[in-house]
């Protein structure tokens, strides 16, 4: 086995840290963090209530985002000084810490650089996520359940906070859909990757003859809309609805007509609200989930503008994008990125960073390459 050339594998750490500080400009970090404390530190900050988090989650985030890259400068300062001591003493033993230290540090790097490859018109923004049961009955509704709860620990691992909004269970087992927000900076840049259709093969736990069943779940994602995007819905185009919120087999959760269906009539999308407690917060929640897949679909038209123009370049498989498979063997596989593992357990517990990686760094390369 080759020694590892410390040289110049420090030298590559550094390049790749050199590219990340020139994109996230650490002094624009800086100013912005002076910024946001002053505006953290008005002494009438939270009388808006939900301005005040905006302020402050935007302020940690902008601190942890200046604290990560001055750490990873130490870093790779102390691996050299490692890596100086153990090649002078001839330490074995250090010099196979330095080796463990080495890979950390370009696993750790490579997150971050991808960070920087989230330069789209929406990525900073936070995200709304629906799952809905497709194709294969009530194990469909168990996938979407399964999905629902993959992303809600992924939010969990990473101390996002999150929301539910809406649940629409299944009879015997399951979802029918649910929609939930993940109220981070760049929620959609990391999530929009998980945008598609996901299949699960499996031995359906619901057949009593133990057969394989294949069955899918559809995967929405959109960028939480903000006042400045002005996306005007005239009132006229939309159709409320109220009900009252149930939950698992038709259990009251609401004695009041809380819950809002919302249709937008010339485009037919629909939203349902009912995890809030008041019909006007859910007609509020409606209202923003509404505008924010109207601007999603305007990007949309946009793109396929764009696209139709360019021609058809390559055509792709349906619209499956990763497949988790439990039975005949174990493995979840992306089809576009080709990234797999063999531990499907440890992907529905959140542990799918490296899926949400490979796929933002295809998407660049396909976007270099239309």
């Amino acid at each position: 086995m080759a020694a590892t050339d410390f040289a110049s594998e420090i030298s590559a750490l550094r390049s790749t840290l050199g590219t990340i500080r020139a994109v996230t400009d650490p002094e624009a970090l800086r100013t912005r963090i002076a910024e946001l404390s002053d505006q953290a530190s008005s002494p009438d900050l939270w009388d808006d209530t939900d301005a005040a988090q905006k302020v402050t989650s935007a302020l940690s985030h902008a601190q942890s985002d200046l604290e990560r890259i001055e750490t990873f400068e130490q870093r790779i300062e102390d691996l050299e000084t490692l890596v100086e001591m153990a090649t002078e003493e001839d330490d074995a033993e250090t010099l196979a810490d330095a080796e463990k230290e080495l890979a950390v540090l370009r696993k750790d790097l490579g997150g971050l650089e991808v960070r920087t490859l989230l330069s789209g018109e929406y990525d900073q923004r936070e995200a709304v996520v629906t799952i809905r049961a497709g194709a294969g009955g009530v194990d469909a509704a168990d996938f979407a359940q399964m999905l629902l709860r993959m992303y809600l620990r992924w939010a969990e691992r990473h101390g996002y906070p999150t929301a539910v909004l809406d649940t629409s269970y299944a009879e015997e087992a399951g979802l029918k859909s649910a929609t939930f927000e993940i109220k981070v900076p760049y929620a959609f840049g990391n999530l929009s990757v998980e945008a598609g259709t996901h299949r699960l093969v499996r031995i359906s736990p619901f057949d009593n003859q133990g057969r394989r069943q294949t069955s899918f779940a559809a995967v929405e994602v959109i960028p939480l809309i903000e006042q400045t995007d002005s996306v005007e819905i005239p009132e006229n185009e939309i159709k409320v609805d109220v009900f009252r919120s149930s939950g698992p087999g038709g259990q009251s959760v609401n004695t009041t007509d809380s819950a809002v269906r919302m249709t937008h009539i010339p485009t037919g999308i629909v939203v349902s609200m009912q995890n809030e407690k008041s019909q006007i917060q859910n007609r509020a929640a409606a209202l923003r989930v509404l505008q924010s897949r109207l601007l999603l679909q305007r990007q949309a038209e946009e793109a396929a503008s764009k696209k139709a123009m360019a021609g058809d370049v390559k055509a792709s498989w349906g619209d499956q994008m990763r497949s988790y498979v439990l039975q005949p063997y174990q493995m979840v596989k992306d089809l576009r990125t080709e990234h797999e593992v063999n531990n499907p357990s440890a992907v529905f517990d959140g542990e799918i960073d490296d899926f949400i990686e490979a796929g933002i760094r295809w998407r660049r390369g396909a976007g270099t390459q239309s």
